[in-house]
């Protein structure tokens, strides 16, 4: 190598430890300027969260009161909601590994544990669960733009179809009889699956339909909100949407359709196996909306997971579902149960068996 050669790669590599020296700075300075932010930001959602929970105090004492008539449940049933609800994860587990290609089951199951227990222990706990998960998968070495793209399908995907399930509570209401028998009541959740899958593939595989859907609840909402600014194109967006989900998904949509329509039946069979463990048997049409009402409320982030909102929210539209109250109030500690406090231990697992990020190496060449 001759001497200017040898002094032209010296330059290239000051040059280069210039360059990363800056973007080191810059990184430290943009993290010094986000710290006093962030923690406003963690002081405003603690204020939040504590009178969030001591406006719903009382809902808490009332549900967590009943659980002197736990006896009330037999093991049988208590083991059908267990069930259910692992049920619920398994739909997830395979809903996310079809969104990520076909990855592991290990880092699918131990980001999904972990993230669900770190949105329903943490004030607004939703988008650092989804931080958690696409640490986890990043960790196990998957693409970064494909985790981002995976979780954005998967979350579309599943607000989506509880977003359609109050529709199919319509028949129910308008027929007006009330279902007696849990095995009809079953039935029932089986055509109501057939027929969220069947018209999630409609809008799938075709435009004309979706795209009316979305003018129909674009005029809706600009009536109801007359002095807002129109919303010109929900339509559009609706589309751009699906068409996201469908180039994560590929050919594989329609099994990740059906893992996301079964997670909701789950999830809803576990609150009527509640009611019909205590010896109710409300229309499951109402149920349905009161089940609906339920995990909207749960998507406020004022409290953890919707933690007290739930509670009251749940128990009242089962009251108002023709559920006794005093069962109303059971049946919701049941479900709660199993769908919110029992997954939280299960977060530590999760975090056990997710995988450590491992360090990278150094560019070849660099220590000449």
């Amino acid at each position: 190598m001759t001497d200017e050669a040898a002094v032209g790669s010296i330059g290239d590599r000051v040059e280069r430890a210039i360059e990363r020296h800056a973007d080191t700075v810059g990184e430290i300075r943009r993290g010094e300027r986000e710290k006093p932010r962030a923690l406003r930001r963690n002081v405003v959602w603690l204020v939040i969260t504590s009178i969030s929970l001591y406006l719903v105090f009382p809902a808490l004492v009332e549900t967590f009161s009943s659980w002197r008539q736990i006896t009330r449940f037999s093991p049988a049933w208590m083991l059908v909601m267990f069930l259910l609800q692992v049920g619920v994860c398994a739909c997830m587990w395979d809903l996310q590994r079809v969104a990520l290609g076909g990855v592991h089951w290990r880092p699918v199951i131990s980001a999904q544990l972990a993230s669900n227990a770190l949105s329903n222990i943490a004030p607004g706990g939703g988008p650092l669960g989804a931080a958690l998960q696409y640490r986890i998968f990043v960790a196990a070495g998957l693409p970064r733009s494909t985790v981002a793209s995976a979780l954005t399908a998967v979350n579309l995907l599943v607000f989506a179809v509880v977003l359609g399930l109050p529709v199919l509570a319509i028949p129910g209401l308008l027929r007006g009889s009330v279902n007696r028998d849990l095995l009809e009541a079953g039935a029932a959740a089986l055509v109501a699956f057939g027929v969220i899958v069947g018209v999630g593939a409609l809008l799938m595989t075709t435009d004309r339909p979706l795209a009316r859907v979305g003018r129909v609840a674009q005029d809706v909402r600009n009536r109801i909100r007359r002095h807002a600014p129109p919303l010109t194109d929900l339509p559009e967006t609706l589309l751009a949407e699906r068409d996201q989900i469908s180039s994560v998904l590929g050919a594989r949509w329609k099994r990740a359709l059906a893992a996301t329509a079964l997670r909701w039946q789950l999830d809803f069979w576990t609150l009527l196996a509640a009611l019909a463990a205590i010896g109710s048997y409300p229309r499951p049409s109402l149920v349905l909306l009161a089940f609906c009402g339920a995990k909207a409320l749960g998507n406020i982030p004022v409290t953890p997971g919707g933690l007290g909102i739930v509670e009251a929210g749940l128990t009242a539209m089962l009251v108002l579902a023709g559920v006794d109250p005093g069962d109303a109030v059971l049946a919701t500690f049941a479900y709660r149960l199993f769908s919110y406090w029992l997954p939280l231990p299960f977060g530590l697992l999760g975090m056990a068996l997710a995988p450590r990020p491992t360090a990278t190496p150094p560019p070849t060449g660099s220590g000449r």
